[in-house]
C-alpha cells in the first residue's frame, strides 16, 4: 500500500503561466531599473536591477525545474526528476546570497563616496517595481507555501518589492531633504535581509539534497510505535529521507519474534504503513523482514 498527494493538472498548468507572468514582468521591471539607475546615479536603483535579473534567473530555474518535475520515471530515471525543484530552491537561495554579497560591498564603496543623484527619476521607477513585483508576489503566494522551489522564488519577488518600497523611501528623502547618503544605506539594508532570507531556504533545501531526516519527524519515536505491533521484535537500520515537497520515504529491517509466512508480513506491513502515515506524514515505505538474523540491531546503521 502506498500513500500519496498529488495536484491536479489545471493546478500545474496555473502554476507554470503565473511563473511565466512574472519573469515577463521582473525583465521589463529589470531593464526599466537598468536605464533609470544609469541616468540617475542611483546605486540602490541598480542594485534594485541587479536583485531583479536574479529573480528574472531564479523563475526561469524555478519554471524549468516545475516543468521537468512532472517527466515520469524510466529506467534510467527511476525517481524521474521528482527532486528537480529542491535542486532550483538550492541554487536560487544560494544566488540570493552572491547577489546580497556584491550589493554590501558595492554599498560600502558608494557610501565613502556618496554622489547626487536624479531622485524624481528613482522615486517613479521604484513605484513602477512595486506595483509590477507586489503582483507577482500576489501570482505565486499560494503555491510558495506549500512547494519550496516556489517559495524560493516568492522570496525573491517579496525581496525584491521590498527593496523597491526602501529605494522610494530613499528617493523622497533624497527629493525633499539632500541625504544622498541614504542610498547606499538602504543598499545595504536590503542586502542584510536577503542574506538572513536566503539562509533559511538554502538551509532547508540543502537538508533534503543530503538526504538529512525532516526536522519534524523523530526516528526513536517512529521505532518506539512500530515496535508496540504484536510479533515485531525489533526495528533497526532505519532510513528516512524526504524526496521532494510530497513524499517522505521510510527504510528499515524488521526483525519478527516468529517465523512468519509472508500473508502475514502482508497484513503486519499494511499496519505499519498506516501507523507511520498517520501519525508522521511518511507516505512511502520500504520493510526488509528477519527472523534469527544476526546483524547489527542499532536504529542508525552506517552502510
Amino acid at each position: 500500500m502506498s500513500h500519496s498527494h498529488s495536484y491536479t493538472h489545471n493546478h500545474d498548468d496555473l502554476k507554470g503561466r503565473n511563473l511565466i507572468i512574472t519573469i515577463f514582468l521582473n525583465i521589463v521591471i529589470t531593464v526599466a531599473q537598468v536605464i533609470g539607475g544609469l541616468l540617475s546615479g542611483s546605486l540602490s536603483l541598480l542594485s534594485d536591477a541587479l536583485h531583479n535579473f536574479s529573480d528574472v534567473i531564479s523563475l526561469v530555474i524555478s519554471y524549468i525545474a516545475n516543468k521537468l518535475s512532472k517527466k515520469e520515471a524510466s529506467l534510467q530515471k527511476t525517481f524521474g526528476y521528482k527532486r528537480a525543484e529542491i535542486l532550483a530552491a538550492f541554487i536560487n537561495a544560494a544566488t540570493l546570497i552572491i547577489v546580497a554579497i556584491l550589493l554590501i560591498i558595492e554599498a560600502i564603496e558608494r557610501f565613502q563616496n556618496p554622489q547626487e543623484i536624479e531622485s524624481n527619476l528613482v522615486i517613479w521607477l521604484s513605484l513602477v517595481a512595486i506595483l509590477g513585483n507586489g503582483f507577482s508576489v500576489l501570482l505565486i503566494k499560494k503555491d510558495s507555501k506549500s512547494n519550496m522551489n516556489m517559495k524560493s522564488a516568492y522570496l525573491h519577488l517579496l525581496t525584491d518589492m521590498m527593496a523597491s518600497v526602501a529605494v522610494f523611501i530613499g528617493g523622497l528623502l533624497m527629493k525633499y531633504y539632500q541625504l544622498f547618503w541614504v542610498d547606499s544605506v538602504l543598499t545595504f539594508a536590503i542586502a542584510v535581509y536577503l542574506i538572513i532570507m536566503g539562509y533559511d531556504l538554502l538551509r532547508d533545501s540543502f537538508k533534503v539534497l543530503m538526504l538529512f531526516t525532516p526536522d519534524t519527524i523523530k526516528i526513536q519515536d517512529i521505532v518506539n510505535d512500530i515496535q508496540k505491533i504484536e510479533a515485531i521484535k525489533n526495528v533497526h537500520h532505519v532510513h528516512i529521507w524526504q524526496l521532494n515537497e510530497e513524499e517522505i520515504h521510510l527504510e528499515a529491517h524488521i526483525d519478527f519474534e516468529k517465523d512468519i509466512t509472508l500473508s502475514q508480513f502482508d497484513i503486519i506491513l499494511q499496519e505499519v504503513e498506516e501507523l507511520v502515515f498517520h501519525n508522521f506524514g511518511i507516505n512511502h515505505v520500504n520493510i526488509q523482514p528477519e527472523f534469527g538474523k544476526c546483524d547489527a540491531k542499532d536504529v542508525i546503521i552506517q552502510d
